[in-house]
């Protein structure tokens, strides 16, 4: 009787190995994808994240890369862990499984609460970087910024192109022109002084697109960050199987 619970202790180990190693090769890959997410997030329109005011959205990105790299280089203790069977290894893995857990929930919650501020503040900031900022010396990064803004989303000014007559631009380097050539449905030279331009303001089109990158952050966080439940309910079971069986 007592040979038959030990064999079947033993295949229950052996079934938890199995479990706890396909889990890591899911979730070593998973650690490539969430850099690759933070990573498209701070790259694809990066110009974009100098007209926030705040650095909530980049630090998010950043701790889902920083989370990333934890979780590949976490993914290969694991499955050495697993292969050699040493509790202290499977301890170090289930620290760092706790670890990545709590980044990446931390990650889910700063873009939770950037969204509930996003509107209040691209409404308070980016009227005054676009009049104030465009064209000036030393800030060639924020018109770079606004010029592509503008272009890609194919709007002008914050609320309306009416913005850019209250901006220093207008009185300084406009030689004539209402809005910035890149307000132009097809930009050249001086175009514009000519009337078919975009008239629409970027402030609801910018929200739209913070908030979509901000919904992938949160989901790629929020949802990895549950999956590795599992991985540390399989890491505590492995552990428990191998103590009694020392016994």
């Amino acid at each position: 009787m007592a040979d038959a619970e030990g064999k079947n202790d033993t295949c229950g180990t052996v079934c938890l190995k199995y479990l706890l190693f396909i889990f890591n090769l899911f979730f070593w890959l998973a650690g490539g994808a969430v850099m690759a997410v933070g990573i498209w997030t701070l790259v694809d329109k990066s110009d974009y994240i100098s007209l926030l005011s705040s650095n909530t959205y980049s630090a998010a990105a950043f701790i889902l890369i920083g989370a990333g790299a934890v979780v590949v280089l976490t993914g290969i203790l694991g499955c050495c862990a697993t292969i050699r069977e040493q509790r202290g290894l499977l301890r170090v893995f289930f620290v760092l499984l706790l670890l990545i857990f709590l980044l990446e929930v931390t990650a889910g919650f700063l873009a939770y609460v950037y969204y509930q501020e996003l509107n209040a503040e691209l409404r308070a900031d980016l009227k005054e970087r676009m009049v104030q900022n465009y064209q000036q010396p030393g800030q060639e990064h924020i018109t770079r910024a606004i010029d592509n803004l503008q272009q890609d989303l194919k709007c002008c000014g914050s609320n309306s192109s009416a913005d850019w007559r209250e901006g220093a631009w207008i009185q300084i380097f406009a030689d004539g022109r209402l809005v910035p050539d890149s307000c132009c449905k097809t930009p050249t030279v001086a175009c514009g002084d000519r009337p078919h331009n975009w008239i629409g303001g970027c402030i609801s089109k910018l929200e739209e697109f913070i908030l979509q990158h901000l919904i992938v952050l949160g989901s790629v966080g929020l949802g990895i960050a549950f999956i590795q439940i599992v991985g540390m309910i399989f890491t505590c079971c492995l552990y428990q199987s191998l103590k009694e069986e020392i016994y």
